[in-house]
């Protein structure tokens, strides 16, 4: 097995011990390679959508990191149907964006929120 070296901020670092002793992981390694496993199956999973897609994207972050969410709508504004914010907690915000269109395009747009270092979730419902 290859060995890869990788660097956390200090706060992934608590978030991974945590996951680590609750969830029966016996080590780091193990945890993250779950967590890339977990990671191409989304991949995967994403880059099999085809034709015409009905979907909800949700995204979750801090209040303060609006830009990449205004950002994003605009750049995939022609499959956003509808979009809802509200602040779900002090300093917290859920997005909720009803898309539809090709199936690539839907994929493309969840890829880019994944992308926004400052997004705390974003999760991809085909409905």
């Amino acid at each position: 097995m290859a060995i890869v070296s990788l660097s956390f901020p200090d706060q992934i670092i608590k978030e991974l011990d945590r996951i680590q002793d609750t969830g029966g992981f016996t080590g780091r390694s193990e945890l993250v390679r779950a967590a890339i496993r977990l990671l191409i199956e989304d991949r995967k999973e994403k880059d099999s959508l085809f034709g015409h897609v009905n979907a909800v994207v949700v995204v979750t972050h801090d209040e303060s990191n609006e830009a990449p969410i205004t950002k994003l709508k605009h750049e995939f504004e022609d499959i956003v149907k509808t979009h809802i914010h509200n602040k779900i907690s002090h300093g917290n915000c859920v997005e909720l964006f009803l898309v539809e269109g090709e199936g690539k395009k839907v994929a493309s747009m969840t890829k880019a929120f994944q992308r926004e270092e400052k997004m705390k979730s974003v999760k991809l419902i085909v409905i």
